[in-house]
């Protein structure tokens, strides 16, 4: 790579010729405020705060967008750079709701980190204070116009990301809004709940549903039996919403607060990711003996089901049958569980704490409804359930480890590794392979599905036959993954999709990282370390020597993909309208 030299702030910076002033200032620790800026996903300079003084330049320039050049000079403190940037951001905040106490984006907002960084202790500018109304019919998504500062970067992660194109810039001038065409809400457009706008939102403009007060009146009710369920991307994130590093394992203490906050009972999501390996892999398996539709694509995720239903109906029957895991272990509490114990499941009430907004929407899908009873009651985030935590003033950092109850809480490390992309590959991998062959492993670390290239492919040998697989995370890579697989350049056996980039452990529920942070720290890698560390120090790494999952085929379910199976983990998914 060619480079250049400049000098920044008296410092001579020598970086590659494709580099921006911004980037080539942070290689030397010099840093210049952004608000707009998220790297790789919107680059745009249009919130101005990164100006900065270019030698010979007649205006100020945004640092995020122009490219460095050979003996270019840049200064990033001049007096006039500090006052340009601080007029802006005065600018921005003049019609900017100041509700800040109650936001939920209070203490973890760039607008408010910067206001104070900057100095700006009053607003000089008295903007028009337009009141928008909420737009609250999403089950999933919650958009504030009130609040949105027109950064664009949730727009430009639904378009240029995930392809989706739920939202956009409306209108010209002082009446310019980001929401969806023709004044419909957010709920009646393509949006498939994956929360993407949230966690790249800087302010709290785009939020999930809250339904922690739904929780708490749960656990007030003497008569409800209250089961709480927690994925495998939640334990490698929720140390983050108490100050613990980016990437900490948490899974004790996250059981230890379960426990605390009045639970009846505290299962592991990881147990039902397991059961679907065995339904899958079985599912898998019978698809290729018996001619079915191939290749067979997962279910896991329900922001790429409904991407799927919206843009490639023409792929549902290649869909898994299987229910997600979140559903899987809501139907199983109100089935297995309940007869086992003497429980009427009309008393039963599942609570999910979900890495994933979309997990919202699924749980009140018509598919996951048996006996007039919804296999899971309520959805939080991970961020919500951290919420409840304070509000119980339970002190996280400082808890005793304590594990999940049986007979749901027993999982392998195939069930852990779920939460990253490729992981339900590698997991079902590990399990189909010695079914088939009747063979030990010699290593089960598939490391040609792991990683965060936006696609993978890879062929691995079961017995005498080649299956080619394919894995792909965020909509946007999917899309480009299933127009090859329609038009026939590509052939594949089995295929993971999961709708946020990175997988669940980058979901639109986790923590949210700022965009100076992620800069310095990849979440979707350090979250993906932890997952994989867990998974290596778990006594059985393979879904099928889940002691549990044994005994509850052996008593309930006979055999993977039986009938009473499929009365209770599996279903089907309907095309829907694309709105456009």
């Amino acid at each position: 790579m060619e480079k250049v030299t400049l000098t920044i702030d008296r410092i001579r910076v020598e970086v590659p010729k494709d580099y921006t002033i911004l980037k080539a200032a942070r290689s030397v620790n010099i840093d210049i405020p952004t608000l707009c800026y998220l790297e790789g996903i919107n680059e745009i300079g249009a919130c101005r705060m990164c100006l900065v003084e270019v030698e010979k330049a007649k205006s100020l320039q945004a640092a995020c967008v122009i490219p460095v050049s050979e003996g270019m000079v840049v200064y990033t403190n001049t007096k006039r750079v500090r006052e340009a940037r601080k007029a802006n951001l005065e600018l921005i905040l003049s019609n900017h709701n100041g509700d800040c106490n109650t936001c939920v984006r209070s203490g973890n907002c760039e607008l408010q980190k910067l206001a104070k960084d900057l100095g700006v202790k009053e607003i000089r500018f008295k903007g028009n204070n337009i009141e928008y109304e909420l737009d609250e019919k999403s089950p999933s998504i919650v958009r504030d116009a009130n609040k949105c500062i027109l950064c664009r970067r949730c727009e430009s992660v639904c378009g240029n990301i995930q392809t989706v194109h739920a939202i956009g810039a409306t209108d010209r001038g002082f009446g310019t809004m980001i929401k969806p065409a023709f004044e419909r809400s957010i709920s009646e457009v393509n949006c498939i709940n994956c929360g993407q706008c949230i966690v790249n939102c800087p302010v709290g403009a785009l939020r999930e549903k809250d339904d922690t007060d739904r929780v708490w009146e749960a656990l007030s009710d003497p008569e409800k039996y209250v089961v709480l369920q927690t994925a495998p991307a939640v334990r490698v994130a929720i140390g983050e919403e108490f100050g613990m590093p980016i990437g900490t394992r948490a899974t004790g203490k996250m059981a230890a607060a379960a426990r605390r906050l009045g639970f009846d009972r505290i299962f592991d999501t990881d147990f039902t990711a397991d059961l679907t390996i065995m339904e899958e892999g079985m599912e898998l398996l019978n698809r290729v003996k018996n001619g079915g539709k191939l290749p067979l694509i997962t279910s896991c995720s329900p922001g790429w089901i409904k991407f799927c239903e919206h843009n490639f109906p023409e792929l549902l029957d290649n869909v898994s049958t299987c229910k997600s895991p979140q559903q899987m272990m809501g139907s199983v509490i109100k089935s297995y569980f309940a007869e086992k114990n003497s429980i009427d499941p009309g008393k039963i009430c599942t609570i999910s704490v979900m890495p994933c907004t979309a997990k919202k929407f699924e749980a009140q899908r018509p598919e996951f409804s048996k006996n007039g009873y919804p296999d899971v009651d309520v959805v939080i985030t991970t961020r919500e359930f951290a919420s409840m935590i304070k509000q119980a003033n339970i002190d996280f950092a400082k808890l005793e480890d304590e594990v999940f109850d049986n007979p749901l809480g027993q999982s392998t490390g195939a069930g852990v590794i779920f939460g990253a992309t490729g992981g339900v590959m590698e997991a079902a991998l590990r399990t189909v392979y010695e079914l088939v062959t009747g063979k030990t492993l010699d290593s089960i670390d598939f490391n040609g599905v792991r990683g965060i290239e936006g696609v993978k492919e890879a062929a691995v040998m079961v017995g005498d036959l080649e299956v080619k697989v394919a894995v792909a995370h965020g909509t946007g890579n999917a899309r480009k993954l299933m127009d090859k697989i329609l038009s026939g350049e590509k052939e594949y056996h089995f295929i993971e999709v999961m709708a946020c980039p990175g997988g669940c452990l980058n979901g639109g529920g986790q923590p949210i990282v700022d965009a100076k942070t992620r800069m310095e720290i990849d979440p979707k890698v350090a979250r993906a370390r932890a997952i994989y560390e867990e998974d290596k120090d778990m006594p059985f790494r393979k879904s099928h020597e889940n002691p549990m999952i044994k005994k509850i085929y052996e008593e309930y379910f006979k055999e993977p993909n039986s009938h009473k199976a499929h009365e209770l983990l599996h279903t089907h998914y309907t095309k829907r309208e694309k709105i456009v």
